[in-house]
């Protein structure tokens, strides 16, 4: 297993999280010349250069954007700051932003960007779009101010004054093997055409991941499993989730794939896969997904 980290990891910040509460030293570094902004506007990402081959555009200091900002974090000791923009109906014509790039889905232009790029439109993206469905408090309704230069949200009414955190939804992603030269790959009726990945679900509350695990496997392809063996994991802003992969050994081999899960599965031998030639018939997981990762690493350890 590579220890490489998986495409929207590695964040390439020192996230400075004891400065969040410094609220004199955020107005400063906010102010400061070496200040850079990542602006975001309706989840996408702020980008230069080809599509094929987009580089993040980090917006000078002192740029007239009217936004609270939420502190990612220092990037050689530069402060770096998100913005959300989705309230404005064309963000790039602002004087601060035209001419500087356009606004992509990260989901289009992140796997062919560079990995540390990529990780911080990741990080941007999730904060933005975490602090804009937050902006009520979900015990008695009242209006959630931002604090901590965005990584909390405090609830204004004196008798509640219920503190809101970034929220990240654990998924278990996993490969199931035979213990030979076989493994399991699914299909969702949402996936792109041809579009077969490794199969995964969210941990439920009082659950373990290797629980999570076993019950996924059981419930959308009724195999029993073991061996159960973490890979790696992945953060996945799509919109907040971690993704946590494992792989699994089979001890029974008759698929069933339920009415409420996956549209069809199959095993597949490593030999077949190795040869594989994408098309709109099959193709395996994007290349920027964990799922992909996990097969990837199946494939060659055979």
């Amino acid at each position: 297993m590579s220890d490489r980290p998986n495409v929207y990891a590695g964040v390439p910040l020192d996230r400075a999280a004891l400065r969040r509460k410094n609220e004199a030293w955020l107005t400063e570094a906010w102010h400061s010349p070496d200040a850079r902004i990542l602006p975001v506007w309706q989840s996408r990402s702020f980008v230069t250069g080809p599509a094929d081959a987009a580089r993040v555009v980090l917006v000078p200091a002192g740029a007239a954007l009217e936004a609270v900002p939420i502190f990612l974090g220092l990037l050689d000791e530069a402060p770096i700051f998100a913005v959300d923009l989705s309230i404005l109906e064309s963000p790039e014509t602002l004087p601060a932003l035209q001419d500087l790039g356009r606004f992509e889905d990260l989901r289009s232009v992140g796997p062919l960007m560079p990995e540390d790029e990529a990780a911080l439109c990741a990080y941007a993206r999730g904060m933005a779009w975490w602090n804009a469905r937050h902006r009520f408090c979900g015990v008695c309704g009242a209006p959630a101010a931002s604090a901590e230069a965005g990584h909390v949200r405090i609830c204004t009414d004196p008798a509640c004054a219920t503190h809101h955190f970034p929220r990240t939804d654990p998924a278990v992603i996993m490969l199931v093997h035979d213990g030979g030269d076989r493994m399991v790959l699914g299909r969702q009726s949402r996936f792109p055409p041809g579009m077969h990945s490794v199969l995964a679900g969210f941990v439920e509350p009082g659950e373990s991941l290797e629980e999570a695990v076993i019950r996924e496997v059981r419930e959308e392809v009724g195999l029993t499993v073991t061996d159960v063996r973490y890979q790696s994991s992945q953060p996945w802003p799509f919109p907040s989730s971690l993704m946590l992969g494992f792989t699994a050994r089979a001890t029974s081999f008759d698929i069933e794939t339920g009415q409420d899960e996956l549209e069809s599965a199959h095993w597949y031998d490593r030999a077949m896969l190795r040869d594989l030639v994408p098309s709109e018939e099959f193709r395996l997981p994007r290349r920027d997904s964990i799922a992909h990762r996990l097969v990837a690493e199946w494939i060659a350890a055979g």
